[in-house]
């Protein structure tokens, strides 16, 4: 199961080792969650396009709308293998057919890919339930707002994997690469007034860790101050083939 779909998805499914396993255009993946319908995340769909059964994807109403008018993923797959949708409505703990898991989606603010500028669409994050185990994770890896709604989701977690997109706010102007900040793009940054390390820090019940780095974020680099901080605060950084066990 994939939580959003990266255009890299063919290698990171082989460096998994994913084989079909039904059949020989079986699909290696039994469903696709996903947080936002920004190209990152979903052109790796595309990839899927030669499955022997319907592709089962998870989102809101907008995600679908902004993947069938604005960037015409699902349309191009209908004439392929097709989509089997699902939507996942804010709120409402959504079953995963075929495991002992739900979805639960809740807004985490953001603003519409810029494909569709102006479009009605926020980005979501995901709370994972086990219905065996009782434990849960939460996916949020993009996160423009951090309010007392979200604060009290991630600390009811066992696990949460969270944006770790930006150190700083101007990050990409300090760099040359774009004027655009970090809220802007859709993310808090970890340090900074209003920074989420601090107050990430401060969760005490689940496991933290950065996801969605970006590679202008210093925290990449083992022996940096940022890395040390992120340390400190008892904060993990994620890293590729990364596996936990809950």
């Amino acid at each position: 199961m994939l939580a959003n779909a990266s255009p890299d998805l063919r290698q990171q499914l082989e460096a998994l080792g994913a084989e079909a396993v039904e059949g020989v255009r079986a699909a290696p993946v039994g469903a696709v969650l996903l947080t936002d319908a920004e190209i990152d995340h979903t052109a790796g769909l595309l990839l899927l396009r030669e499955s022997g059964a319907p592709i089962r994807a998870y989102g809101s109403l907008a995600i679908r709308r902004a993947l069938t008018e604005g960037f015409p993923v699902l349309r191009i797959l209908g004439s392929f293998c097709g989509v089997d949708w699902r939507t996942l409505e804010p709120g409402v703990p959504q079953a995963i057919e075929g495991t002992s898991l739900s979805a639960e989606a809740f807004g985490v603010g953001g603003d519409a890919p810029r494909y569709l500028p102006g479009a009605d669409i926020e980005a979501l994050g995901l709370t994972i339930r086990d219905r065996h185990s009782g434990r849960v994770l939460t996916y949020v890896p993009g996160l423009a707002r951090l309010d007392d709604a979200v604060l009290e989701r991630l600390g009811a977690s066992d696990l949460v994997l969270v944006d770790g997109t930006f150190w700083r706010d101007d990050e990409l102007a300090r760099l040359g690469i774009s004027d655009r900040t970090a809220g802007q793009m859709g993310h808090v940054p970890l340090s900074g007034p209003g920074g989420s390390l601090e107050t990430l820090g401060r969760l005490e019940r689940p496991r933290v860790i950065l996801v969605h780095i970006n590679n202008t974020n210093p925290v990449l680099l083992e022996r940096s101050p940022e890395r040390e901080a992120v340390v400190r605060a008892g904060v993990e950084v994620a890293y590729d083939g990364l596996e936990v066990r809950l």
